[in-house]
């Protein structure tokens, strides 16, 4: 069996029962497999829950990289495009990532995450004509992106195309 798929069945007793069923009887169960069969990939629920932490970082390390263009701004265009696409993808893929995080409640295990938010947050403004806008644009994203993840009910479709319209005006200024 791949990793992709013993992650795939992690993210999925993730999603579906919470941190608490995150078990590696249960992901094994889940995938079809024994549980030396995954502990031969992740030796330990620490291990399967940083490959799962490691995968959502690299998944939108790639969705933004697929946005930006590399003119000047473009970063935090991206930035907002990336954080729509997935929160209107219609699959719940914010769920997925929601439910990785609060798996990663250890320091040692949320250190990728913080990385992440210090790269992503923490990029130099001087590229964006008004940097505190961008600034303010990436964390209005950020934070849509938590309420969504909580009440994902709260927004529909045209609300959410709205927000992402202005905030992406917001950068054209």
């Amino acid at each position: 069996m791949k990793k992709d798929a013993l992650l795939d069945a992690a993210e999925a007793v993730l999603s579906e029962q919470g941190t608490q069923a995150l078990t590696l009887n249960a992901v094994a169960d889940r995938a079809g497999v024994s549980k030396g069969g995954l502990l031969y990939h992740f030796p330990t629920k620490e291990a399967l829950v940083q490959a799962l932490v490691a995968r959502v970082i690299e998944e939108f390390d790639d969705l933004i990289a697929s946005y930006d263009d590399g003119s000047p701004g473009s970063y935090t265009r991206a930035y907002v495009e990336a954080t729509f696409a997935v929160l209107t993808d219609g699959s719940r893929t914010y769920r997925r990532w929601s439910a990785i995080t609060a798996a990663a409640t250890d320091p040692e295990l949320a250190e990728p995450l913080n990385e992440a938010m210090r790269r992503w947050h923490g990029r130099d403004p001087g590229q964006d004509s008004d940097p505190v806008t961008a600034m303010a644009v990436r964390l209005a994203a950020e934070g849509l992106w938590e309420v969504v993840s909580h009440a994902p009910e709260l927004y529909g479709d045209a609300q959410l195309a709205a927000l992402r319209e202005k905030l992406l005006s917001l950068l054209q200024r």
